[in-house]
């Protein structure tokens, strides 16, 4: 058993590389056919009567590290420099407002289908407001420049921002003045641990001088983000500040502090972490897109009633897309058609606790969700290579 478990990891693990090499050329995200592999699995394992303890449990778990690494490899990758000034502001607004607008019109909606109330709609909302990085940046290979930049930006900050709001409004049943209050308080707590333990983390990353250095830093790193998240800070801006920093290091080489840890020493060393980071990363995502579709039902999938939601989630994104690319004076063609859905929308969809879950947001509206935004993105990049032409 041990070996077939071995021989299977390794082949599904081959076969997302195998998708994700092929995913610029061919312009199909490599989230569907990933979900396709886990889906076919489970019909495989079905069919030949192969008996698999419950996975469920293991998506949360794979789903949280993955956010984390996901979020702090975006972040190594950000430059920061003076001319950026702008593409970072209308980057953060695009991945803000929109989300906002999106998740209101969308909780709004199920309140008025179902009557749940606004928080509870906004709460099954949130997880369809997020772009996910992870896909929109592996698709954004072949982009120009500009663009390219432009959806990393917008797609990290937009992990960011949907994390917090949903844990916003998960942990507030009466969203009303002093929420905000007790928000701005965490804020500002979140800050003065990142200082501190993005200062400490860099120190210590400068000092150790054993062979195995960078695995002790990334499990630090875990282990403060969900120490704070068991205190509902929001530890995310943590995981992005220390991506951005460590990324960084010699922008801020005027500083003493930041002097004394050698960055031009350390710059090697972060490209170094950067490319372990990036590899973790890819296998956790792609375990976990697998075993998603692993754990599809097959009706799921054909849910008709659920597909009309879906189809108008996506067209609302398309038009508040538009929208917000025009005032932030972006390229509508192509940057419109990369608002894929993936990894944090499911990860927020199960972390929804299940009294406050709506009947109709359901595996099958995440699904056909993910899918269709994924397959405009893959249309719509196709096109646009055509007019480039």
């Amino acid at each position: 058993m041990s070996n077939a478990i071995i021989i299977s990891l390794c082949l599904l693990l081959l076969i997302s590389y195998v998708f994700d090499v092929s995913s610029p050329k061919t312009k199909i995200p490599s989230v569907i056919l990933l979900l396709i592999v886990g889906w076919a699995v489970r019909q495989a394992s079905d069919f030949f009567g192969i008996g698999i303890p419950n996975l469920s449990p293991i998506l949360p778990i794979i789903g949280t590290v993955g956010l984390i690494l996901i979020v702090f490899e975006g972040a190594l990758d950000l430059e920061l420099n003076r001319s950026k000034k702008g593409l970072i502001l209308s980057s953060l607004l695009m991945s803000l407002v929109p989300m906002l607008v999106l998740s209101i019109i969308v909780g709004l909606a199920f309140d008025s289908m179902w009557g749940v109330g606004l928080r509870r709609g906004l709460l099954n909302a949130v997880p369809f407001a997020v772009i996910s990085s992870t896909i929109a940046i592996s698709s954004a290979k072949n982009l120009l420049p500009k663009d390219r930049e432009f959806v990393i930006y917008e797609s990290t900050f937009s992990d960011i921002f949907a994390v917090v709001l949903f844990n916003f409004v998960v942990r507030n049943e009466v969203i009303d003045g002093n929420s905000f209050i007790i928000f701005g308080w965490q804020l500002i707590l979140i800050f003065v641990i990142t200082i501190v333990a993005t200062l400490g983390l860099s120190l210590l990353m400068s000092k150790i001088r054993h062979r195995v250095k960078f695995l002790p830093i990334i499990l630090l790193i875990i282990l403060i983000y969900t120490i704070a998240k068991e205190y509902h800070l929001p530890a995310l801006i943590f995981i992005f500040v220390l991506g951005l920093f460590i990324g960084n290091l010699d922008k801020f080489k005027r500083f003493r502090i930041v002097d004394r840890l050698q960055p031009e020493i350390m710059v090697k060393e972060v490209v170094k972490l950067n490319d372990i980071t990036t590899e973790i990363t890819f296998s956790i995502r792609s375990l976990f897109f697998i075993l998603f579709g692993y754990l599809i039902e097959t009706q799921e999938l054909l849910n008709v009633e659920t597909l009309v939601i879906a189809i108008g989630i996506l067209i609302v994104v398309i038009i508040l897309r538009t929208i917000g690319l025009k005032l932030a004076r972006q390229n509508l063609n192509p940057l419109l058609y990369v608002a894929p859905r993936g990894l944090i929308t499911i990860l927020l969809f199960i972390t929804i606790p299940e009294a406050e879950r709506i009947a109709m947001v359901n595996n099958s509206l995440v699904i056909q969700v993910i899918v269709l935004t994924a397959l405009f993105m893959m249309i719509g990049l196709m096109i646009s290579k055509r007019q480039t032409k």
